[in-house]
């Protein structure tokens, strides 16, 4: 057999049987081509629509501080970062940006941050608590990194239904080369364990292209996330800050970013699989292109205007047009022309057999 019949064996293997071995999945990174990158991107198309249809669901993201303990050397609002425009949204600010969402049609909120040390967990289950009362037909997202388990226990039990907490990479090493000393893999990896175990709809994900990274550390993160089977998967391209240690660093790719969507959705039949704002800033048709590889969750932004660009995880992070929860009928016309439909609902995980 050679190498380009071995690969589409592998293709058929996981369209059948939803999972490979790391290094079959390693295989499948080190000799993508095109025609395999087609053939995965049908497949989880078709496997998509025989679970959700054509529905894409819309998630209102409301970043509601870029203040971070953390010092993460990929990130532009990491702690060191002295020219980050710090700031914090209050209760109230948050919740206008809720009741703006509810009349544009989100059922979704998904409050992000950096771990800051002000959201408390009273002050936050406080604010979960006003959101259910005001909105109890929507689902209350949140994305806040490591806490304790008792934290999670206590934000599950105010209301909150799900949580995302990138693992960034499923290797250990890589981890290391990417965070400070302080920050911990095995802290990392136990938030996702509990947040599983209480009972969250719990999402996890990692950067494409980021430094250090190989065929070889993909396929571990391919290899997990088929394991953890997480309801949702953030993944998107790495792109440098400019006010970071990686500042030099080349990008992820689009292309790369998508044949990951395809494998992912394959390994994992019934998650939520966003196409996310780093692949839409990295390439003007990223959102469409991430759908058309089996995506089916889009987050436009609903923080307020004045801080948008304050939340600068990375340079020139994409925050108006399509990426504004505002120009939500421009997000649905580019979803319809690729034969989708932006639907009003919380968009729950599905299982898919």
């Amino acid at each position: 057999m050679n190498r380009n019949e071995a690969l589409f064996s592998l293709i058929r293997r996981l369209e059948t049987e939803h999972r490979l071995e790391r290094s079959e999945y390693e295989f499948l990174l080190a000799n993508r081509t095109p025609e395999a990158a087609a053939r995965l991107a049908d497949s989880a198309v078709r496997l998509r629509r025989e679970i959700y249809g054509n529905d894409v669901y819309i998630r209102g993201l409301i970043e509601i501080s870029s203040f971070c303990r953390n010092d993460c050397l990929y990130c532009g609002i990491r702690r060191s970062n002295s020219r980050c425009q710090r700031y914090r949204l209050t209760p109230e600010e948050i919740l206008e940006c809720c009741r703006e969402g509810y009349e544009l049609g989100f059922r979704t909120f998904v409050l992000q941050g950096g771990e800051d040390g002000w959201f408390q967990d009273g002050r936050l289950c406080k604010l979960i608590g006003r959101i259910r009362s005001a909105y109890p037909d929507c689902a209350v997202t949140l994305s806040l990194g490591e806490r304790s388990r008792e934290s999670y226990q206590r934000l599950f039990d105010a209301g909150a239904e799900r949580y995302l907490l990138r693992h960034e990479t499923a290797s250990r090493a890589h981890y290391e080369k990417l965070h400070p000393e302080e920050m911990s893999y095995d802290s990392r990896m136990r938030c996702l364990r509990d947040l599983k175990e209480i009972g969250y709809q719990t999402g996890c994900g990692f950067m494409v292209g980021s430094p250090f990274q190989t065929a070889k550390e993909l396929a571990e993160d391919l290899f997990f996330i088929q394991e953890f089977q997480p309801q949702m998967c953030g993944i998107g391209p790495f792109i440098p800050h400019a006010d970071t240690p990686f500042a030099g660093k080349p990008a992820g790719t689009a292309q790369l970013t998508c044949y990951l969507l395809s494998i992912i959705r394959l390994a994992v039949p019934g998650v939520l699989l966003p196409a996310t704002t780093a692949l839409g800033t990295i390439d003007p048709a990223g959102r469409e292109k991430g759908i058309l590889s089996g995506a089916n969750v889009v987050m436009p932004n609903l923080s307020p205007a004045s801080v948008r660009k304050k939340y600068m995880l990375y340079d020139n992070k994409a925050s108006d047009g399509a990426e504004s929860a505002q120009c939500v009928s421009e997000l649905s016309r580019r979803m319809e022309a690729i034969g989708c439909r932006v639907v009003v609902g919380r968009g729950d995980a599905r299982q898919a057999f």
